[in-house]
């Protein structure tokens, strides 16, 4: 699932050892855009907690995430884990980002080089309402109403 979200802080990193060796985990709360602002909670686990941790309460960031839910002694437990990031520039149109991302700890100038010779062709958002593109695109408000009555 692609995201567009903005950094609101950054919870101290937990490590711990396993079986399989040691493990890190950098954990973001992250603000979903919309009518009434939500909060989301991201786990960025070993060498993606290192590229985490460069993010500031503000940055805006496109992610790749899973979402996973696991029973627990009767009780359920959800999980939302990133596997891949990019930071949005402020210049950048919110979904012109999600076309594609890079992976974590690249840099993104090629992106947006792209984007700004006009080469870079913006996805849909996957999920979600995204009134705000519906807004853009209609002229009138005969083009806004697609119900069949």
């Amino acid at each position: 699932m692609d995201l567009e979200l903005t950094v609101n802080m950054l919870l101290p990193v937990v490590k711990g050892q396993s079986a399989r060796g040691e493990w890190t985990k950098q954990e973001v709360i992250f603000e979903i855009p919309g009518e009434f602002s939500r909060k989301l909670c991201v786990g960025f686990w070993n060498d993606r907690a290192v590229d985490a941790a460069a993010l500031r309460p503000g940055d805006r960031v496109a992610l790749s995430v899973n979402i996973e839910s696991r029973e627990y002694n009767g009780r359920w437990y959800t999980e939302v884990r990133a596997w891949r990031m990019s930071k949005l520039d402020v210049a950048q149109q919110p979904n012109q980002a999600m076309g594609g991302g890079q992976p974590m700890g690249s840099s993104t100038p090629t992106a947006t080089a792209a984007a700004q010779s006009g080469g870079y062709t913006a996805a849909a958002p996957v999920g979600g309402n995204n009134m705000a593109a519906t807004q853009e695109t209609a002229t009138s408000a005969d083009e806004v109403d697609d119900l069949p009555f």
